[in-house]
């Protein structure tokens, strides 16, 4: 791969991280998803590169999940806050939480982990149109949730 071990490693977590939503099990699934593409041959890992360690990735997290056991509801569950709220990091986390999960999965590819559409295609299975136009729809999204008066 071409970037360097630590930053992909990070960048792994963070859509671990995003994808399970725990901190160790993230660490867990990352580790693993690199000992998983490690363990194949060069020319595997050659024809896949990121989009290749991405789905193995993909795929352990949603073992994960599905493992997980159904958590009861509690009777009583906390308001959500207000998108009036001052802190601007918190309106953008709530305007994300607010998105479809496909699209909150390919704003973090493209933007957070600062992968190009074609690997965010690879990685997730659509076509680089299809990906286009999934981000035009959230980042249009985003910008209703987000009005100007909200970040003046």
């Amino acid at each position: 791969m071409q970037e360097d071990l630590v930053v992909q490693y990070e960048k792994l977590y963070r859509y671990c991280y995003f994808r399970v939503r725990d901190a160790d099990l993230a660490e867990d699934l990352t580790q693993e998803a690199f000992l998983r593409y490690y363990r194949q041959d060069e020319s595997k890992r050659q024809a896949g590169g990121t989009a290749y360690l991405y789905g193995i990735a993909r795929n352990l997290c949603t073992d994960a999940f599905r493992r997980r056991p159904a958590l009861p509801l509690d009777d009583q569950l906390p308001a959500p806050d207000s998108l009036a709220d001052t802190d601007r990091t918190l309106a953008l986390r709530q305007a994300i939480a607010g998105l479809p999960a496909d699209q909150q999965e390919i704003l973090l590819l493209r933007y957070a982990n600062d992968l190009p559409v074609g690997r965010v295609a690879a990685i997730v299975g659509l076509s680089r149109f299809a990906v286009g136009r999934k981000l035009r729809v959230a980042l249009k999204r985003l910008r209703e949730t987000l009005r100007e008066e909200d970040f003046a």
